[in-house]
């Protein structure tokens, strides 16, 4: 026969020319994942790339955690209950979940660090003008926060689908264990930073001053040194294309990984989402109520020593988690190909009853509270990469953004939206007096929810082990069915047609 003419070249790729049948080996393939060359990203840009979006993460939870570290400042200034300092949260979690699905589809058919360049700027723009808010305005505060969640939609669905056509099978496990580092330091510092510059200045408005001009530099690194990498390239899926949002949908709802482990994740975002807003303030009320610190009353600066520890905990305990759940999962894994949902499992239900003793010794015993938070949290932190994983494993490359996107919305709607506030609103409706005793007890009472909700979650889990082994094969395996239209280069640019346009 004689040579490939290029009109057969589009038939083959999408991106380049074609290429001979020795260029397709196996063994070539895997040298194309193992060095990188696959996603048209060098190795070390990739690993800069990782690091970008580790510190983008990084900045997005020192930003949202840095409300809670001057939480007790923000009742006192404004003069509000527990409930409407739920809101705080849960305003910012309702943006960013109903966006979710929209920066999910455009980042599944778009370049995503443009789109994340957007998100960024928008919400450091938006916490900038947060911290000027005046004492009689609180609805603006609220907005504000609410409008943040616009950029955390944009940045938190895409990112991790970045690092995923980079990196395959242990790579990407250990890149996304970098990635997720960050949460937990990113949260702990929130609190530091938070607190301590509002102690320095004696002013809680200056703590929200802080990351938008680190998000500024998130920015420059974005647009100067982040390439974007060929989707699905790197797991050698050239054969795959997009299909319709719904056709996406109903997919992942037939998914029973993806929807369990996705429920299991609900119930680590309610507990963390409680924790997170409401551990410090009820630290401190505990240490008022045993006279062990002063009340914040009038217009004297609140102490911030609690939120500055409860930070340095939530560091130390992240850092332990993650890395303790991945290196966990990784040695079971050889064993045991269940092995990711079971660490899962596992943390949550281990996290339970460490939770409930460190809210009933706080009347008692700070370093107790203190030894029993440190365990909770570190059994707590240890899903965050490991459910990452997951979804990356059970989706194929070309619906990871929308599936994100959907692990956002359920996760947030049903956890971390409404979770601060619900605390907050059981906490007010069992105050019997407004005494320092009942601001401290009713907090405690609706606390111990979290230890409940923490076991539910770790149900969920166990029941994602059944079905895992059978959605990660289906999605290793995925071939686009018949009726699906595929992607024929035309002039230069990307065209979907049907198969049967294509035989004919």
């Amino acid at each position: 026969m004689g040579e490939r003419t290029s009109d057969s070249a589009p038939f083959l790729s999408s991106d380049s020319e074609a290429e001979g049948p020795e260029d397709q080996d196996g063994a070539a393939a895997r040298r194309q994942q193992d060095d990188g060359s696959a996603s048209g990203v060098s190795p070390v840009r990739a690993v800069l790339t990782v690091f970008i979006l580790c510190y983008i993460n990084l900045l997005n939870y020192m930003d949202r955690f840095t409300v809670a570290g001057v939480l007790p400042d923000i009742e006192q200034y404004f003069g509000i209950d527990d409930a409407r300092s739920g809101l705080l949260q849960t305003v910012f979690i309702c943006s960013y979940m109903v966006l979710a699905p929209v920066f999910g589809y455009l980042g599944d058919r778009y370049v995503r660090k443009y789109i994340m360049c957007f998100g960024i700027l928008f919400w450091s723009s938006v916490t900038l003008a947060s911290s000027y808010t005046p004492k009689d305005h609180f609805w603006a505060l609220l907005l504000t926060r609410g409008l943040v969640g616009v950029g955390e939609a944009s940045y938190s669905t895409i990112a991790p689908t970045i690092i995923a056509d980079l990196y395959v099978k242990e790579r990407r496990t250990n890149m996304l264990s970098v990635f997720y580092f960050a949460i937990p330091v990113g949260s702990g510092l929130g609190y530091i930073v938070g607190s301590q510059v509002s102690s320095v200045a004696h002013d809680w408005h200056s703590a929200l001053r802080v990351t938008p001009g680190l998000g500024l530099v998130a920015v420059l690194l974005l647009l100067v040194v982040v390439q974007e990498p060929k989707r699905g390239a790197v797991e050698a899926r050239s054969e795959l294309h997009q299909t319709s949002w719904l056709t996406d949908l109903r997919e992942l709802s037939r998914n029973c990984s993806f929807v369990l482990s996705t429920l299991g994740f609900t119930a680590v975002a309610f507990v963390t989402g409680s924790l997170a807003l409401w551990a410090p303030t009820f630290l401190f009320r505990a240490a008022v109520f045993t006279g062990k610190k002063a009340p914040c009353v009038d217009e004297a600066h609140c102490s911030t020593s609690d939120s500055l520890i409860f930070g340095i905990i939530t560091v130390v305990t992240g850092l332990l988690g993650v890395a303790s759940g991945v290196q966990v999962s990784r040695l079971l894994r050889k064993r045991n190909p269940r092995a990711d949902p079971l660490v899962c499992a596992t943390g949550l239900l281990l996290s339970a009853p460490f939770l409930y003793l460190a809210i009933v010794f706080a009347e008692t015993s700070t370093i107790a509270t203190y030894f029993f938070i440190f365990f909770g949290n570190t059994f707590l932190s240890m899903n965050w990469a490991i459910v990452a994983d997951i979804l990356l494993y059970v989706v194929v490359p070309t619906r990871r953004s929308t599936a994100e996107a959907l692990q956002i919305v359920v996760s947030h709607l049903l956890g971390d939206a409404g979770s601060p506030l619900l605390i907050g609103k059981v906490s007010d409706s069992m105050r019997r007096t407004d005494s320092f005793l009942w601001q401290f007890r009713s907090l405690q009472l609706s606390l111990m929810l979290c230890s409940f909700v923490a076991v539910v979650g770790g149900a969920f889990f166990l029941a994602t082990a059944i079905f895992i082994e059978k959605d990660r094969s289906r999605a290793e395996s995925y071939v686009p069915s018949a009726d699906e239209p595929i992607v024929v280069p035309k002039s230069g640019r990307s065209t979907q047609v049907s198969v049967s346009s294509v035989l004919i």
